[in-house]
């Protein structure tokens, strides 16, 4: 055993700086990340009682991730992309802290706090995708994001349930003569997140990171493999929300307290982690879309259990199952997005961050719509309906991911070679 870990060890060492530092920041950042995708959700439930305000908080969020999207690509002509890479790690920290110490949680103050914390993770996921982009290539990107996974899903198992058993007990526990409630204990916690945040930019400070040549990054015309792309993007945004949002709402209302969330999302994650881990050392590009198709139809699998049995036991299933599927996906879909990457900067000649851009606008249409489903069908039929129904909506929808995903990958594989020669830059530029 021992043994094996070692080798593992050497074969990381064996990367280049650039992939291990991200890797380890990655690593770090990703302690913080189920206190803002889970834990976030349930505080609102838990202050409100309303499942459409987390949907409102996360719609907010979703457009504070769209807005420094686009001021991160005029920043980076004076910043260097890790610089605003560890802006943004170190802003969600603090976004998070000042959510939990605001007194009164309304609309106005979801709102803004939702775009605050929204805008601090944009900078990170713009500059990590672009990061990453140039630190791998398509030979390597399994392991990356298979690692990557594995740490997203072992800590996916560890903190939820430090976090919900930490919850559940800090409720009436005496402190220096005060008595803590549940709030006073996600204070707390995002303390010990901001600590977290200030680790993770120190190790990011030892790579070697440089910022693309070119200045322009904003395009509304495109080749039509990343017109492709944008689509699969949109599908793929449509469901993000509802992996933030659903699990908190269907706990805190079908099954208990977050001492009950942490618990459940812990119970699938062990396996998940070594699953994903193994399949990022051993698969190669060309398993990419069985991984694909496994993670969709365990996601769809997921919100049928919901939906027909609406009940503790059917969100135990369906959290079970998106714990699953999430790392799946992701462990196919990045590196399919960055091959596509490749292939349309090798035809359009275009700065690779106009390309993450438009990817950032197109996941923000799927979330729009996934999100104002969510909040369409809560105000105009019920609560209940949009629990049950919206997600097997977008799961069914979503099915449509997996031969769009393969056409793009055979367009790649067969015409991207030679399309370069018969292409002109001009046909595509619109820009400022």
């Amino acid at each position: 055993m021992s043994k094996n870990i070692g080798g593992e060890y050497h074969f990381f060492r064996s990367q280049p700086l650039n992939i291990r530092t991200l890797l380890v920041t990655n690593m770090l950042y990703a302690l913080i990340l189920p206190i803002i995708e889970i834990f976030v959700g349930a505080y609102i439930m838990r202050n409100t009682g309303n499942s459409a305000y987390v949907a409102i908080y996360q719609l907010c969020m979703y457009s504070g991730v769209l807005a420094t999207s686009i001021l991160n690509g005029l920043m980076m002509r004076k910043i260097k992309a890790s610089s605003l890479y560890a802006f943004g790690i170190l802003l969600s920290a603090v976004a998070l802290m000042a959510m939990m110490f605001v007194r009164s949680i309304g609309i106005v103050e979801l709102g803004v706090s939702g775009f605050v914390l929204g805008a601090s993770t944009g900078f990170f996921w713009t500059n990590r995708y672009l990061l990453t982009l140039n630190s791998t290539n398509d030979e390597n990107r399994n392991y990356f994001f298979g690692l990557e996974s594995f740490f997203f899903s072992l800590w996916s198992i560890t903190v939820p349930l430090i976090v919900g058993a930490f919850l559940a007990s800090v409720d009436g526990l005496g402190l220096f003569g005060k008595v803590l409630n549940v709030n006073n204990g996600y204070q707390i916690i995002t303390a010990f997140s901001l600590l977290i945040a200030f680790a993770a930019v120190l190790v990011l400070s030892k790579g070697h990171f440089e910022n693309p040549a070119q200045k322009k990054f904003f395009y509304t015309r495109f080749h039509i493999l990343w017109r492709k792309l944008l689509t699969l993007a949109g599908l793929k945004g449509m469901v993000q929300g509802f992996l933030v949002t659903a699990p908190a709402i269907l706990v805190m209302r079908l099954v208990g307290n977050e001492g009950s969330l942490g618990l459940i999302q812990g119970i699938g994650g062990l396996l998940t982690a070594i699953l994903v881990y193994t399949l990022g050392r051993i698969a190669k590009p060309e398993h990419r879309m069985a991984i694909f198709g496994l993670g969709l139809f365990v996601f769809f699998l997921g919100t049928l259990f919901n939906a027909i049995l609406f009940s503790a036991i059917g969100v135990i299933v369906f959290v079970l199952c998106k714990v699953l599927f999430q790392p799946l996906h992701d462990l196919a879909y990045f590196p399919t997005m960055m091959k596509t990457i490749d292939a349309v900067k090798a035809i359009e000649k275009r700065n690779e961050y106009a390309y993450i851009l438009s990817h950032e606008i197109g996941l923000f249409v799927g979330r729009a719509f996934g999100m104002g489903l969510f909040i369409s069908l809560t105000y105009w039929i019920s609560e209940d309906f949009a629990l049950k129904y919206a997600l097997v909506i977008v799961g069914t929808i979503q099915l449509l991911s997996l031969p769009l995903a393969k056409n793009i990958i055979k367009d790649i594989d067969t015409n991207y070679k030679t399309s370069t020669k018969n292409i002109k830059q001009t046909d595509y530029e619109t820009d400022f």
